[in-house]
């Protein structure tokens, strides 16, 4: 008998292994795809390593920072801040802590007041009390804001329409994958806290490093690729193939809504998700120069609202003397297919020409991903993943459990293992 079944190899699923196995239970991790990951999977198409969405590491993550070995990752950081395009003109964003030597190029920048940058030095003091290991830090006034959504959050600071329109809706609609911002203000606390006190970054070679050093990290058999499973019953697991597994307790990891899929009742089916496009681009060379920073579409036009090219922040994106634009518009994507693929290309490289001009037309698209399962809406978000089991005797853990983040997966995960081991 197995002493814990783990279903999914996302990061929810690795990192409640890593932690199982650390306290000394066996386990073992089944995974119906054929590599680890989940939704956090690069592709490599033509030499070139394509994320699925853009997608960050924020350093200061607890969870990452217990699991993770940032060194061996080699991880590239963006530059604190970015460019963005406004009605009047580009303009540069930098965080006057870390780039005090640009502060009079942020302060004149046209995206809000003077009034509106001192806002943010008070925004980023809220968000840094207390520890990074608080997860929902409270408000500045000490109540609680789950209830609240960052876009009244930023309208009660005071922040004015310039300001959030022109940078503060581009900037965190790029995060929270939805332009009406009614994610919680506890997430924008937590969020901007993660970038106060640490990097946005990359690993060489993608995204899917992470769940790659995870799953290497545990002990030789634990993982099992291919093994889909059909259902859940009674302390058993059984696989698509018929084979049946006996075990003592069973983690289901997969994404949200999947869990009715194995016969659970009382899953949580009914999770809503944000949906994003996403066209991948090889290019002769950098439109932002080489240099590894986030460009915001903050003119209120087009359909455009972030551009990054991952192979200036990080090794092994791009071929050598190429680079590779990543190009995201948010909303649930279309059906796609060639001839709607093609328009989005065509509408993409037009809009993109107004901002970088002539060379988008020799930008080659590599892909049009159209991710309809990008983030699950969390409306009532928790402390890290508080752990659940059902009636049945199921664990649950995932993103959908705690935040729509790399931090709510893996410390859902952890939260979970850490409830088994206490179990005995």
């Amino acid at each position: 008998m197995e002493e814990v079944l783990i279903i999914g190899a996302g990061l929810a699923g690795l990192n409640c292994a890593r932690v199982l196995q650390a306290g000394g239970v066996d386990c073992r991790v089944l995974e119906a795809s054929d590599a680890p990951g989940g939704r956090v999977r690069t592709d490599e198409v033509e030499g070139y390593r394509l994320d699925r969405g853009f997608q960050v590491l924020l350093t200061a993550y607890p969870a990452a920072r217990a699991a993770l070995d940032y060194d061996a990752l080699r991880l590239g950081e963006f530059e604190p801040g970015a460019r963005v395009a406004t009605p009047d003109g580009p303009a540069r964003v930098s965080d006057p802590w870390r780039r005090p030597g640009q502060l009079l190029e942020t302060l004149r920048a046209p995206v809000g007041t003077w009034g509106d940058k001192l806002l943010v030095g008070a925004l980023r003091l809220a968000a840094t009390l207390g520890t990074a290991e608080d997860g929902w830090p409270q408000g500045s006034a000490g109540t609680r804001t789950e209830t609240r959504s960052t876009a009244e959050e930023l309208m009660r600071r005071g922040f004015t329409p310039l300001m959030r329109e022109r940078f503060l809706r581009p900037w965190l609609s790029g995060i929270f994958l939805e332009r009406e911002l009614v994610t919680p203000a506890a997430m924008l606390f937590f969020v901007y806290g993660m970038f106060a006190r640490g990097a946005a970054a990359l690993p060489a070679g993608g995204m899917q490093r992470i769940p790659e050093q995870l799953a290497a990290g545990l002990r030789p058999g634990t993982l099992r690729l291919g093994a889909a499973v059909r259902e859940v019953r009674d302390g058993q697991v059984v696989l698509s193939t018929g084979e049946t597994l006996r075990v003592r307790e069973v983690v289901v990891a997969v994404e949200a809504g999947a869990e009715a899929a194995l016969g659970l009742a009382g899953g949580r089916s009914e999770v809503a998700w944000r949906g994003v496009s996403c066209v991948q681009w090889a290019a002769e060379r950098s439109p932002l120069g080489g240099e590894p920073v986030l460009w915001l579409n903050g003119t209120g036009r087009g359909r455009v609202n972030t551009v990054v090219v991952p192979s200036d922040v990080a090794d092994g994106y791009a071929p050598e003397g190429k680079a590779l634009v990543s190009t995201t518009v948010l909303g649930q994507p279309g059906p796609g297919g060639a001839q709607e693929d093609g328009a989005l290309v065509t509408d993409l490289r037009a809009e993109l020409a107004g901002y970088f001009g002539a060379e988008v037309g020799g930008w080659r698209p590599l892909a049009v991903q159209r991710i309809r399962r990008a983030l699950p809406v969390v409306t009532a978000p928790g402390r890290g993943g508080m752990p659940e089991r059902s009636a049945a005797g199921v664990w649950r853990c995932g993103d959908c459990m705690a935040s729509a983040s790399i931090q709510g997966a893996m410390a859902s995960g952890a939260a979970v293992a850490a409830e088994i081991l206490k179990r005995g």
